[in-house]
């Protein structure tokens, strides 16, 4: 078993990743400053685990932390569009200088470093199924602060022969996505509002589409990439390769939830691309698997978590949860 540190550990991915790592038998160490992250999200492991209060600007606090692991999970960042556009300074300060410290610690702890990417690198290519080779093409100051968290990554394995691996999230859904924020992921916020019979608000036409991959197959692919061993400066998509209308996913919702909310419009939002779906073809190649859960599931696993109690004759209920 190894010695993981987790920086961002007590936010919705890195508190689902710890509880994965713990349950799996491995040491974890948390660093969070708890500005989104809470404490109540690793409840469940909290007297199993060290946390360390701090943060990732404070290269002194981050090389305490890494001390005498084997993997930094690196997650601890600015993750909104538009918070990027509201204040690009403190999202490039926190997700690039961050991850300078990051890997200046790793370095000296002798630790391999995954590095919690996104699909917002890719920018506005059109040419569907998005593949890794692909050049970046960042649309905000969110997106090219993970570019140059990527070229950092590949940068310190180049030339310190620091192991490192980028992981690039397409949208991420689940259980612990606060929907109360503004920057929180379009389902947290659909299901919140429809669920208290509000309507769901679409920036744009709601033809634009996303890639949604459920929490618990993005803590995978970390966890089966920090067991693998080195890695060298790679990027990895971590997508279902399967694109879904912002419309159809309503569609999707009302059907589960019993309800038959029509959306209202809003203007589209700056920064943000108006169609996405990634290609896991490198990452079934590299680490031998690929995302397992499926939309519908995934969907209802949420609904599930948050405690709505919908009708089994309002939905494919045995194709929801999978039973023959």
């Amino acid at each position: 078993m190894a010695h993981w540190l987790v920086t961002g550990g007590a936010g919705f991915i890195g508190s689902h990743l710890v509880e994965a790592l713990v349950a799996r038998g491995h040491t974890v160490r948390v660093l969070d400053n708890f500005s989104t992250g809470r404490l109540e999200n690793l409840a469940a492991v909290l007297d199993r685990i060290e946390v360390v209060t701090g943060d990732v600007r404070d290269p002194c606090v981050v090389r305490e932390a890494a001390r005498g692991t084997d993997v930094v999970a690196h997650l601890a960042a600015v993750v909104s569009v538009q918070a990027s556009l509201e204040d690009p300074r403190t999202t490039m300060a926190v997700n690039v200088e961050g991850t300078l410290n990051v890997l200046e610690a790793a370095r000296t702890a002798g630790a391999r470093v995954l590095f919690a990417s996104s699909a917002a690198v890719y920018g506005d290519h059109t040419v569907l199924p998005l593949e890794e080779d692909l050049s970046p093409r960042p649309l905000s100051p969110y997106a090219a602060s993970k570019a140059a968290g990527e070229a950092l990554c590949r940068a310190y394995h180049a030339a310190f022969g620091l192991s490192t691996l980028s992981l690039r999230f397409f949208n991420v859904y689940g259980p612990r996505q606060d929907p109360r924020s503004p920057y929180s992921g379009v389902i947290s916020i659909f299901v919140d509002r429809m669920q208290r019979g509000l309507p769901p608000v679409v920036y744009g036409d709601g033809l634009q589409t996303r890639d949604f991959v459920y929490v618990a197959d993005v803590v995978e692919a970390v966890i089966r990439a920090g067991e693998r061993g080195r890695s060298d400066g790679l990027a990895l998509n971590v997508a279902r390769g399967e694109e879904i209308r912002i419309l159809d996913l309503i569609a999707l919702l009302n059907g589960i939830l019993s309800t038959g909310l029509e959306p209202v419009f809003a203007p589209p939002r700056a920064g943000e691309v108006y169609r996405s779906a990634g290609s896991p073809r490198r990452l079934e190649s590299v680490l031998g698997w690929r995302p397992q859960v499926e939309l519908k599931e995934g969907l209802t696993r949420l609904v599930r978590e948050t405690g709505f109690r919908f009708r089994a004759d309002a939905f494919d209920f045995w194709a929801v949860w999978g039973y023959n």
